[in-house]
């Protein structure tokens, strides 16, 4: 019987204050809110399609923008998916997606190496989605890899809608993390000649 692979992050500065829980092993059940809402409806995808029960709390000054309180749930979000793998001992380590969204074509790989290393790319398109300042797109991918200390890969092959940019990519990478974090029963141990992740 393995552990748990839950975490609870609580992360609290002057411009937000942020609380992040995570089960790997759960059932999709997506409970968040963080005054951003087109944020929160991409982090729903994320927590959903990667299978992980996932509950965000977030308050932050978003009456001057949303990228202290975007930045800061990011940076949360890779802290917890860290904690929760623990020693990462029994998992496929590697997973990848190809992920459609009708005119869109996302691929995502990761590697949950210990590493942090990301690699964005996606056509130009508008800078706002709603109130969604797009900018934040690559920066949210680079406060999770940066806290979770994975490598990820990241392509919009095709596409123009921003919405259905932005969407494809937090499906496709949803999918690759479930397929990377799950437990696979012919590997004992860190999956690593290192003996390490």
């Amino acid at each position: 019987m393995t552990a748990p692979r839950i975490a609870t992050v609580e992360r609290t500065t002057k411009e937000s204050s942020v609380f992040v829980q995570i089960n790997l092993d759960g059932s999709g059940v997506i409970d968040i809110a963080t005054g951003v809402p087109f944020f929160e409806h991409m982090m729903s995808q994320l927590g959903k399609h990667a299978g992980f029960d996932l509950t965000i709390k977030t308050t932050g000054d978003v009456e001057v923008d949303s990228h202290h309180t975007v930045e800061d749930t990011s940076l949360a979000f890779g802290q917890a998916l860290r904690e929760a793998l623990g020693d990462k001992a029994g998992i496929r380590r590697f997973g990848d997606a190809m992920v459609p969204l009708d005119e869109v074509l996302v691929q995502a790989a990761v590697d949950l190496s210990g590493r942090p290393y990301l690699v964005h790319r996606q056509p130009e398109i508008v800078e706002l989605i709603g109130t969604f300042d797009t900018t934040l797109g690559r920066h949210i991918w680079e406060s999770i890899v940066a806290e979770a200390r994975i490598a990820l890969h990241v392509r919009v092959l095709e596409g123009r809608n921003a919405h259905h940019v932005f969407e494809a990519q937090f499906k496709a990478v949803a999918r690759a993390l479930r397929d990377a974090v799950a437990l696979d029963g012919r590997v004992s141990g860190v999956p690593s000649t290192k003996g390490v992740l």
